[in-house]
């Protein structure tokens, strides 16, 4: 798949823009703070209804606008469909062949992208949080019925925790309210978790042969879902109703102490080796990379074995960040398959044939244009 068209009208640092794109790659030229990043958020923003970089929506309206629209046209191979989200103050509406969709679980997922940026690089050094959310984020792409799922586990949660403050402060005795979101809990935290477990297990399988190939073959990278609740991935969906049940049961006391749910898919998170080692850990910068890179071109690939078709690449201001071998790798990885995106202030130094033939835009104070 490939977007073609891109609109964006008081996004950010953009008042208006309309753009066309091939399906190559794509390189967006211009020094910091001119809105580069921007048009890449734009277009991650467009497939997933949210941003990479902030969890605030008003954040990307223009700051004297009171909404912010993007519109692009995704080509795929059952044809060509065009899409639309208006971010306001009010919330979100989401388009998809011009029919609003009732839930963005329901639009998530007709265009699928791939994001490395720099932060990403914490995917393996950041906390647990960052983590989860990638692995939320990644299986949404491809399965709608997860993110329907994730969400109404969030707002069970946040109901429990709210009962088990009440019980804290003793302006309730009764548990029978607590049982009921437990059990509600546990129903949606072990769909949560099997989608999980097989989601880690074809993430495994792609990263360990791209590593093996980044690091010449001397590395092995293992990752592992940490659960906060003993179970596995062959335990059966009674196994793991009955695991949660113990746990919830035995921490109940706790719980209400501390007002807080202890144990679930929100506590829960992914442990990368590398030859047996945890590379957050005792890996080196290089290590990490590596590791990070490889998640990123794995995503690739597993979301093509998933929905037959590549995903789209936006690499924001990431090739700086690699040595000349890291990003021979990238660039060679994705040559001639997926339209790329890369964002940097200067081609200097990337010396490839996969940037010389690639569509060249220029950026600055928030106008773009195409180098012919």
């Amino acid at each position: 798949m490939h977007i073609t068209e891109l609109s964006l009208e008081n996004y950010r640092n953009y008042l208006d823009l309309d753009v066309e794109f091939e399906n190559k790659v794509n390189v967006i030229l211009g020094e910091n703070a001119q809105g580069k990043t921007n048009v890449m958020e734009s277009i991650y923003v467009l497939a997933m209804a949210k941003s990479h970089r902030t969890s605030n929506d008003k954040d990307l309206i223009r700051w004297d606008a009171d909404y912010a629209k993007i519109k692009g046209r995704v080509e795929k191979a059952k044809g060509s469909v065009p899409l639309e989200l208006l971010i306001s103050k009010k919330g979100k509406k989401a388009k998809c062949n011009h029919l609003e969709q009732k839930r963005l679980s329901q639009y998530i997922g007709n265009m699928n992208v791939v994001m490395f940026a720099p932060e990403d690089l914490n995917l393996v050094k950041g906390n647990p949080q960052v983590r989860r959310r990638f692995i939320d984020m990644e299986i949404g792409q491809v399965s709608p019925v997860y993110l329907y799922d994730i969400s109404q586990y969030h707002k069970v949660l946040q109901q429990r925790n709210h009962y088990l403050k009440q019980l804290q402060a003793q302006k309730t005795t009764d548990y029978t309210m607590l049982d009921v979101l437990t059990d509600q809990l546990i129903q949606l935290a072990v769909k949560i978790i099997q989608k999980r477990f097989d989601f880690i297990s074809l993430l495994q399988e792609w990263a360990r042969s791209i590593h093996s190939g980044i690091s010449r073959g001397i590395e092995q990278l293992e990752i592992t879902y940490e659960s906060s609740v003993a179970v596995g991935a062959d335990d059966d969906w009674t196994k793991m109703v009955s695991a949660y049940e113990e746990k919830y049961h035995s921490q109940r006391k706790k719980e209400v102490e501390r007002g807080v749910t202890m144990s679930g898919p929100h506590r829960d998170d992914l442990v990368f080796q590398v030859n047996g080692k945890n590379v957050q850990t005792f890996g080196s910068q290089g290590q990490q990379r590596t590791t990070a890179l490889s998640v990123k071109l794995a995503e690739i690939e597993l979301i093509h074995s998933e929905i037959k078709e590549y995903p789209i690449l936006l690499l924001d201001d990431v090739l700086s960040e690699l040595d000349d071998y890291r990003q021979s790798h990238l660039l060679n990885t994705i040559q001639g398959k997926v339209q790329t995106f890369v964002t940097t202030t200067s081609t200097e130094g990337i010396n490839h044939q996969t940037l010389k033939e690639a569509s060249t835009f220029t950026v600055e104070a928030g106008m773009m244009s195409q180098i012919r």
